[in-house]
């Protein structure tokens, strides 16, 4: 499922030499000051996830329908799911023009 500011749903998870499927929720925002696109999410939790954390794995690359992304694993929350985050190009479409509405 696509949504306006970000992706849920299937996605591939590449560390270490290993695909696995997994499962993202991911959003992102400009940044006005930097100028760039940051993007951010988590992995579902899973057996293969929890395996691929134990080991020295902290890269990875991440794909979605919509793209291709290299990332960092980073700070698992108390239900097992890893951060991944990331400036510039990310893996889900992104919008790049401003909508208005009436009155403003």
């Amino acid at each position: 499922m696509t949504e306006e500011d970000g992706y849920t749903g299937p996605a591939e998870l590449t560390a270490d030499g290993e695909t696995i499927a997994v499962e993202v929720k991911l959003a992102g925002h400009f940044e006005p000051i930097s100028g760039k696109y940051r993007w951010y999410g988590r992995i579902s939790a899973s057996d293969e996830v929890r395996a691929l954390l134990s080991g020295s794995a902290r890269q990875a690359t991440l794909r979605t329908p919509h793209g291709l992304v290299d990332t960092s694993l980073g700070d698992v929350d108390p239900w097992g799911r890893p951060r991944v985050e990331g400036f510039g190009t990310a893996p889900f479409p992104v919008a790049t023009t401003v909508t208005t509405t009436a009155g403003g």
